[in-house]
């Protein structure tokens, strides 16, 4: 089955309702059904190649990228993949600072390490009562939102965002970093947060699997080329929390004159163009 039958299936292409969309998602907008927006899956496609594109190069020059998906529908998906990439994830809530404040992470995993070798050698026993119970909650707590990203020694190369409304946190965190991000946005979503946005439906469980399953084979496809060392003077920060001086956004790396604006068949009703459409894109 080829990869457009299969997005297709997984309806990718359903919007949210007509009253519930952001108005600078128009140029991936085919028209409208029953009230539900309709995305153009020609876009859909071009972002996914674009992404793959993109994530395929940064992983094989030594770079790290962090997917980031905390609502219900991707965490499975998420840990799945990712688990078999070897890509640090974060499926639980977005701690604030996670990449702004990327040394005090850096500590609180040291203290994850720190709780585990305690329960691991039984001394953990030696406590009374009520400062076992406390340890052991700070060690699930620790543990349960940054498991996914104990081996991330250095700030990501960029990052996977699952729904971009849910994830503002993370994705303005990147953005002040001059981190490129991904994005699966659906019809009301704002494209502008995302450098490379894949218009699709960030609701359903299939089309979420589906987008994950094509970028992260992309993540395995930059590790076979992957050279021995990463290139000297990147923005992402060591073990320590060091970070080099901030770059500007890469937004600009994606741009492209032309715009892309869907066209309904007789069965949908033609949507307006917004008066600002996103920019597109088109190469790495």
């Amino acid at each position: 089955m080829s990869l457009v039958n299969e997005l297709i299936e997984a309806g990718i292409h359903f919007g949210q309702r007509r009253s519930n969309w952001n108005p600078k998602m128009a140029p991936y907008i085919q028209g409208v059904k029953n009230q539900i927006h309709i995305i153009d899956i020609r876009e859909t496609i071009k972002g996914l190649l674009l992404a793959k594109k993109f994530i395929s190069k940064t992983v094989s020059e030594g770079k790290d990228v962090l997917f980031v998906g905390t609502k219900r529908q991707a965490r499975g998906a998420i840990e799945t993949h990712c688990a078999a990439c070897q890509m640090p994830y974060i499926t639980e809530r977005w701690l604030g600072g996670l990449l702004t404040n990327f040394r005090t992470v850096r500590d609180r995993l040291k203290r994850l390490e720190e709780l585990e070798a305690l329960v691991a050698s039984g001394g953990i026993k030696s406590y009374s009562k009520k400062m076992e119970s406390q340890l052991t909650r700070e060690h699930k707590k620790i543990y349960r939102n940054l498991n996914g990203v104990r081996a991330m020694s250095r700030l990501p190369a960029a990052l996977v965002v699952i729904d971009v409304n849910r994830e503002m946190n993370a994705v303005r965190e990147a953005k002040n970093l001059g981190i490129p991000t991904v994005c699966l946005i659906d019809t009301d979503g704002d494209p502008d947060y995302s450098d490379i946005p894949i218009p699709g439906n960030d609701d359903s469980m299939r089309s979420i699997d589906l987008i994950l399953r094509e970028l992260t084979a992309s993540v395995m496809e930059g590790k076979t080329t992957r050279q021995t060392s990463a290139p000297a003077g990147n923005a992402e920060g060591d073990a320590s929390g060091a970070q080099e001086p901030r770059r500007r956004s890469v937004r600009s790396r994606f741009r492209v004159d032309e715009t892309a604006g869907g066209v309904a068949d007789g069965s949908l009703e033609p949507v307006a163009a917004a008066p600002a459409a996103p920019v597109q894109a088109d190469q790495v």
